[in-house]
C-alpha cells in the first residue's frame, strides 16, 4: 500500500478533529502531500471518519488523477480545493477543512474574523484578521479557485456559507491552525454578545508578528 504512514497519520488528524468538535458527521475533509513523490493522501468520500482506516484513504497526484483507492473508494468532493492549494502555496504539506461551529457561523455571513486576540498571529493572515473566500459551489473548480488569492494572505480562511480551511506544514501544524480558527470565531462571538452586538476593535496590524524574546540566550545543546 502506498504511503501507508502518511495515511495512518491523515487518519488519526480526522479522527482527532472530531473529538475536538472541529467537524461532525461527514463534514470537513483532510489531506497530507508526500514530499518525497508529489502524491497526495485524501479522505474519502461518504466514510464515517470514526471507523475510518489507513486503507480508506485515497492516493492522487497534482493532475487530480486517483493513483491507489481501496475497494472503489472515491477522493473528498473538494478534492480540487485541496490540489488547488497545494499548487498555489508550495510550502503547504496538509489540510484541513472543517464545520466547527462558530467559523461556520461566521462562513454563513460571509464575514471575515476579526484579529482580537494574540492566538491569530499563529495563522499568519495580514492584520490578524481571517478573510472569507467568494462563495462556490462545493466540489467545482470555481471552489478550488476561490480559495487561491486568500492563500497568499495567510494560513487560514472561511469558505463562503461553507466553513473553514487551514494549512499547515503538517497534519498536526494544519489541525492547530483549524483549532485556532475555531477558538477566534467563538471569541469574537462571544465579545459581540457582551457588547450588545458591538464589534471590539481589533488589535493593531503590527500585534500580530510572531517574535522571540531577544534577551534569551541558548546553549549550543539545546539549539
Amino acid at each position: 500500500m502506498l504511503l501507508e504512514r502518511l495515511r495512518a497519520n491523515v487518519v488519526r488528524c480526522a479522527q482527532e478533529a472530531e473529538a475536538q468538535g472541529l467537524c461532525r458527521w461527514r463534514s470537513g475533509n483532510f489531506s497530507a502531500k508526500d514530499e518525497a513523490t508529489g502524491l497526495v493522501c485524501m479522505t474519502p468520500s461518504g466514510v464515517d471518519r470514526r471507523t475510518m482506516k489507513p486503507e480508506d484513504i485515497v492516493v492522487m497526484d497534482m493532475d487530480a488523477q486517483v493513483v491507489e483507492a481501496a475497494n472503489g473508494r472515491k477522493p473528498s468532493s473538494e478534492a480540487l480545493m485541496h490540489l488547488a492549494a497545494y499548487e498555489e502555496r508550495s510550502d503547504v504539506r496538509a489540510i484541513a477543512h472543517t464545520h466547527s461551529p462558530f467559523a461556520l457561523v461566521f462562513a454563513a455571513l460571509e464575514r471575515p474574523i476579526p484579529g482580537l486576540v494574540l492566538e491569530a498571529a499563529h495563522l499568519h493572515c495580514a492584520g490578524g484578521t481571517i478573510p472569507v473566500a467568494p462563495f462556490a459551489p462545493q466540489g467545482t473548480s470555481a471552489l478550488a479557485d476561490s480559495v487561491r488569492a486568500p492563500l497568499h494572505t495567510g494560513d487560514a480562511l472561511l469558505l463562503a456559507r461553507h466553513g473553514a480551511l487551514a494549512v499547515g506544514a503538517s497534519l498536526d501544524d494544519a489541525l492547530l491552525k483549524a483549532a485556532y480558527v475555531e477558538e477566534l470565531a467563538e471569541v469574537a462571538y462571544r465579545a459581540a454578545a457582551l457588547s450588545n452586538g458591538t464589534e471590539p476593535a481589533a488589535l493593531p496590524p503590527e500585534a500580530f508578528t510572531l517574535r522571540y524574546p531577544e534577551k534569551i540566550k541558548m546553549t549550543k545543546d539545546d539549539r
